[in-house]
C-alpha cells in the first residue's frame, strides 16, 4: 500500500494508529492538522484560522487543495503515506482522491474507519495531551497519566486549546453529519472501508489493522 487513510471520530486513535503504522511499515505519517497549521499563520487566511481555533472544519476545498499539494509531492519522491483523519468531508475526497489515483492507482489506497462512542471520544479528548516539539500522541489512558515529557522525544506534554467537552462534542455532530458519507462514496468508488472497534486497548487496535497487512 502506498496511501492508507485512518478515519474515525474525534480521539478515536487515528494518530496513534498512524504513528504505530508508520514505525513497523516505514510509512510517513501524514498529520493533516501540521499542514494546516503551517498555512493558517499566513495573514491571508485570517478566516480560516477563525474556524480552526473554535473548533469548526475549515473550508474542506481549501484543506483538499493543501493535502493534494503536499501529499503529492511526498508520493513523487517515493515516500509512501499514513493518513490520520484526513479526508474529513465528502467535498474533500472527491478532490483528493482523482489526486492520489493519478499518482499511485486505485489498488494502493487502504481505508479504516475506527468506530468510538460519543462518550468515549469526550473522555479520552479532555484527558489526552501531545508533545511540544514533535505532536507525538500521548492518549488518554489511564497508563499515561503519570507521564510528564514525551517518551519519544523528552520534550513538555501539552493540551490542545480544541480538545474542551464542549468542542468535542460539537465535532463529534459533525462527524456524523459530514464524515460519515464518506464512507458510502467511497464504496460506490469500489473501495472497501474496514471497520474498527476503537473502544479496544491501543495494542488490540493496532493488531486489528495490521491483519489486513499481513495476509
Amino acid at each position: 500500500m502506498k496511501a492508507i487513510f485512518l478515519m474515525g471520530q474525534i480521539a478515536s486513535g487515528k494518530g496513534t494508529q498512524a504513528d504505530i503504522l508508520a514505525k513497523k511499515f516505514g510509512l510517513f505519517h501524514f498529520e493533516t492538522s501540521r499542514f494546516l497549521e503551517a498555512q493558517l499563520n499566513k495573514p491571508e487566511f485570517s478566516k480560516q484560522k477563525e474556524q480552526f481555533d473554535s473548533g469548526q472544519w475549515v473550508d474542506p476545498v481549501w484543506v483538499a487543495g493543501i493535502v493534494c499539494e503536499e501529499a503529492g509531492k511526498m508520493i513523487e519522491e517515493g515516500r509512501k503515506l499514513v493518513f490520520s483523519g484526513s479526508p474529513r468531508t465528502v467535498e474533500e475526497i472527491i478532490v483528493i482522491i482523482p489526486c492520489l489515483e493519478e499518482k499511485i492507482g486505485k489498488g494502493d489506497m487502504l481505508f479504516f474507519n475506527i468506530n468510538l462512542s460519543e462518550k468515549e471520544a469526550v473522555r479520552r479528548s479532555v484527558s489526552r495531551r501531545i508533545c511540544k516539539a514533535n505532536r507525538h500522541p500521548i492518549p488518554g489512558f489511564p497508563e499515561f497519566r503519570d507521564l510528564k515529557v514525551c517518551p519519544e522525544d523528552g520534550s513538555e506534554l501539552i493540551t490542545r486549546s480544541l480538545d474542551k467537552s464542549e468542542i468535542v462534542a460539537r465535532r463529534y455532530q459533525e462527524y456524523l453529519n459530514r464524515t460519515v458519507p464518506i464512507f458510502d462514496f467511497l464504496k460506490e468508488q469500489g473501495y472497501p472501508v474496514f471497520e474498527v472497534n476503537g473502544e479496544q486497548s491501543i495494542e488490540k487496535v493496532a493488531q486489528d489493522i495490521s491483519a489486513y497487512f499481513n495476509d
